[in-house]
């Protein structure tokens, strides 16, 4: 597995003398509705000497517009991608490619910190020179489908671990040193899970993992049921490029969409919510390992087509108790 981009392609001149504590990458496609909290979130940090390099793919929205008006606060670099050029690790080369940091932190555009630390809690593990990569919590919102919220649950508990063995990460709130992406960009080639393929590469080399359950954002998912189906085939389809032996099979459909709706059914009645999730627990679970599914069996190059379908869809357990924290969470203006 090799990336499209050598690393002796990419711009990797730093674009002024001073280097900021971090540079902040984020991907960007009609998220108008999203990107101004994000944004009020990075501002109200504490650490302030950063900039934002926002990578767009085409918005016909008012995306740009909005982001223009927080050069205020910091640095804003809005690098654009043809449609037709999109994957995720195209799209993240070319923003660290414009960046003047060490340390490289990724969001996407529909995420939002929760506390004013999130940036030093996300960084504070790079102090370990083994350190290559390091990803946060996430939660959802009010508009997260129940399962959704399992599955964050899940993938993302209450406990930090500094020395994670396991290649598993999210960019859509992550970070990762500059120095290492050099010798090894992200791969373009892939449908998804760039994070993975990267974070599979960091532990081949003996480095090391940290996830940071302070480092927490809110992930906002509101998707129609052909929505998720289309991420999971997606992302199915990358895992198996990745881990070429593994597999799904119709029994693993069967036995997962089974055993995830009954859990599901069986956390929402102990929270007393059934009634107003029921529907969704069935049609999520269902789009999601079917989705997973028709992505094992899939396999070809990434067409325009596909592109099409999966970047630009409109037109082009144990209940988890939260950490208490003391530090106040971020104020947004609704």
């Amino acid at each position: 597995m090799s990336p499209t981009a050598n690393p002796k392609d990419i711009n990797t001149h730093r674009q002024s003398d001073h280097q900021f504590v971090c540079s902040i990458v984020i991907r960007a496609y009609n998220e108008e509705q999203h990107i101004a909290r994000l944004l009020d979130g990075i501002a109200q940090q504490n650490i302030k000497d950063l900039e934002v390099i926002l990578v767009d793919s085409g918005s016909t929205d008012h995306t740009v517009s909005i982001a223009s008006t927080y050069n205020q606060y910091f640095p804003l670099n809005i690098v654009r991608i043809h449609p037709d050029e999109f994957t995720f690790g195209r799209s993240l080369n070319l923003g660290i490619s414009h960046s003047d940091s060490d340390l490289i932190v990724i969001a996407s555009a529909h995420v939002y910190p929760v506390y004013p630390d999130w940036l030093e809690r996300l960084l504070a593990p790079f102090q370990n020179s083994q350190v290559a990569l390091t990803y946060g919590k996430q939660r959802g919102n009010q508009a997260t489908k129940y399962s959704e919220q399992q599955v964050f649950e899940r993938w993302y508990p209450d406990q930090s671990r500094s020395h994670q063995a396991f290649p598993f990460c999210n960019n859509a709130n992550a970070a990762i040193r500059r120095s290492l992406w050099e010798e090894n960009p992200y791969d373009e080639t892939i449908s998804g899970l760039e994070d993975i393929a990267w974070a599979n590469w960091v532990i081949d080399q003996g480095r090391t993992i940290a996830y940071v359950t302070e480092a927490e954002i809110v992930h906002v998912h509101n998707e129609t049921p052909h929505a998720v189906y289309n991420r999971y085939r997606r992302e199915a389809m990358a895992f198996k490029h990745i881990f070429p032996n593994e597999n799904f099979s119709l029994w693993d459909f069967v036995r997962l969409t089974s055993t995830n709706i009954a859990s599901d059914l069986r956390q929402a009645a102990k929270r007393r919510v059934l009634l107003k999730n029921i529907s969704s627990i069935f049609w999520f679970r269902w789009m999601q390992f079917w989705g997973t599914y028709q992505g094992y069996q899939q396999s070809g190059p990434l067409t325009w087509q596909l592109r099409q379908t999966f970047y630009y869809p409109h037109g082009i357990k144990k209940i988890s108790q939260s950490i208490e924290r003391t530090i106040e969470p971020i104020r947004y203006n609704d």
